[in-house]
């Protein structure tokens, strides 16, 4: 039986689902389709617009209209994406969601989907994104293949396939085509092509789907024969599949990590620990004369930008966000904007911060290497500190209300804001997905007297 064949039966039913896993799961939607209305002004999502004509079509997308699922999947995609401010999932080496939720929801409202489709499509997709991932994990990443680009679209393809409607041998057919769109090089991080990167993504998975369900056909071994995608992809490391057909879903076992902070990934451990020595030890950033992280490698690529230029490098400097770290709790939007990137007191800041290699041998010991904050004070005194975890992962998740906060903060605030979150909190009950397109075409504010309704 084929890796692609394992898979997609795993995830046509055999895969074990708790309510909590569907919780997860709504959540992660919920939150996706948050950073998805935030990011629809973002230089990266307007210059996609710009440059394309949508067709007309039946899937809500962020211009606002209705258009094709292939544009809707890479409009919404890069929208999800443009403020860093979507989840990470470690097992896929991607932002699962802002390619996964995209394409589910346009495929989902071209064949009438329901609210629970939408979450069961979402969860073998997710599934299938960590065991497509599982035989290059962390090789592949490390290299610098954007996992978001790569892995993402073969899961992303498993539950647009099953939305869709398709059986187990169509869902192994969309994610043998999905493998022949997987690129994307981290070399891009730090601008506008890293959002680009997801909704290309989003819109292959989408159409990878479409194509199976048309009869289009690919090999069922790529991911293990060779010149398949481990072969090419696992960076000189032989590539692996052990798939555990009785084991539970990975969202309840590994997880994802919802952000916190609107930043690329590799800074929360460090801004975490900074928050922690902070509070712990009553200091201010007057007071700092160094502060030195160490990260595994490829966190280490990842954040190019010691002296970020824009807003966009500046999601991925540890530099800029350890400084704004010390002058506050929370990194919020409005810290990663053209005019808080040239603040003079964050600047000022910037050349105390040090990021550094972790040792060889830290970075062996594990799977996920620990990173290390060291903080030296004018006074001589030094605080130590270690996170391999960081806030909003199912180590240390985030509570209920700042959940619905960062939702009602990412559609504009307000009791519209507010009501909508509550109604997507059941999503298992939502008929259609009208009132998900909705809130992508639409807003909160616009949908305001629909919302304030009682359901």
């Amino acid at each position: 039986m084929t890796v692609l064949a394992q898979i997609a039966a795993r995830v046509s039913g055999a895969c074990p689902v708790t309510p909590d896993d569907r919780r997860a799961a709504i959540d992660a939607i919920i939150d996706t389709l948050a950073c998805m209305v935030a990011g629809r002004d973002d230089g990266a999502t307007q210059a996609v617009l710009a440059a394309r004509t949508p067709s007309p079509g039946v899937c809500d997308a962020a211009t606002g209209q209705r258009t094709t699922v292939a544009e809707a999947a890479l409009i919404n995609g890069v929208a999800a994406h443009a403020l860093d401010f979507d989840d990470n999932f470690g097992p896929g080496m991607s932002h699962a969601s802002a390619v996964m939720v995209p394409a589910l929801i346009a495929v989902g409202q071209q064949a009438g989907a329901t609210g629970r489709a939408l979450v069961d499509a979402y969860l073998a997709g997710l599934e299938a994104q960590a065991l497509a991932g599982q035989g290059v994990r962390p090789h592949h990443y490390t290299a610098g293949w954007h996992g978001t680009s790569t892995v993402a679209p073969i899961g992303s393809a498993a539950g647009a396939a099953l939305i869709a409607g398709l059986d187990p041998e169509g869902i192994a057919q969309a994610m043998s085509l999905a493998t022949s769109t997987a690129c994307g090089p981290k070399g891009q991080f730090g601008t506008s092509a890293k959002p680009f990167h997801a909704g290309v993504a989003a819109r292959n998975a989408a159409e990878a789907a479409l194509f199976a369900g048309a009869g289009l056909r690919g090999r069922a071994d790529i991911l293990e024969r060779p010149q398949g995608f481990g072969d090419l992809f696992g960076a000189g490391v032989p590539a692996a599949w052990d798939i555990d057909p009785a084991a539970p879903h990975v969202i309840g076992v590994e997880g994802l990590s919802p952000k916190l902070h609107p930043c690329c990934g590799s800074t929360h451990n460090g801004i975490d620990m900074v928050h922690d020595l902070r509070h712990a030890h009553g200091f201010g950033p007057e007071d700092v004369e160094s502060i030195t992280i160490a990260v595994a490698l490829a966190n280490y690529r990842n954040l190019a930008y010691g002296d970020p230029q824009d807003e966009m490098e500046a999601r991925f400097s540890m530099q800029y966000c350890i400084a704004r770290a010390m002058y506050q709790d929370v990194l919020s939007l409005q810290d990663f904007t053209p005019e808080a990137v040239t603040d003079p007191v964050i600047r000022a800041f910037l050349p105390k911060v040090e990021m550094v290699l972790l040792s060889e041998e830290e970075q062996q010991a594990a799977l996920k290497a620990p990173h290390r904050a060291t903080i030296v004070l004018k006074d001589g005194r030094r605080f130590e500190a270690m996170r391999d975890f960081a806030r909003g992962t199912i180590r240390d998740p985030l509570h209920a209300a700042q959940k619905r906060a960062k939702f009602v903060d990412c559609l504009g605030g307000g009791d519209a804001a507010g009501a909508i979150y509550d109604r997507l909190c059941a999503m298992d009950e939502l008929p259609d997905l009208s009132l998900i397109g909705a809130v992508i075409a639409r807003g909160a504010r616009a949908l305001e007297d629909r919302v304030l309704q009682p359901a």
